[in-house]
């Protein structure tokens, strides 16, 4: 594997049918998909600009994940929200398995580290329901 200006090289097998390039972007959105879908992750952390694309209906899926290569390997950061009330280790360790496999499954890069950064933790979201016949049955019981 190798970085040139804005692609990723795959070491290939057999040179002779030429080589095979990979812009980072994919490597992003394939590590940002792989993410999301384990339970537990509520959301990616974004950018400005990306919540402005989401709110134009364009989905942005390579949010929340940062790769860097250092001594010949490929680092994967991401960054994540997890739904309240989850084991943090149990889906951070998902998160790098499942990370780790799709990158592999997906483009025979082999993978340094997978380093998850919860970033917060969102809670569930209530009805928003009043019982307006029963605000005061508390106060009433004194």
């Amino acid at each position: 594997m190798a970085a040139d200006e804005s692609f990723i090289t795959l070491d290939n097998k057999k040179s002779d049918l030429g080589s095979i390039k990979i812009a980072p972007r994919v490597i992003e959105v394939v590590a940002g998909i792989a993410a999301v879908q384990v339970e537990g992750v509520n959301r990616m952390r974004g950018s400005f600009s990306s919540s402005v694309n989401e709110l134009f209906g364009r989905k942005e899926r390579g949010k929340g994940v940062k790769l860097a290569i250092a001594n010949g390997k490929l680092n994967v950061d991401i960054f994540v929200y997890l739904n309240y009330g989850v084991s943090v280790p149990k889906v951070a360790l998902e998160i790098q398995s499942q990370v780790k496999q799709q990158l592999l499954f997906m483009t025979d890069l082999r993978i340094g580290a997978v380093n998850v950064h919860v970033e917060g933790m969102i809670p569930p979201k209530s009805t928003g329901k009043v019982d307006t016949d029963k605000l005061f049955d508390n106060e009433d019981k004194k």
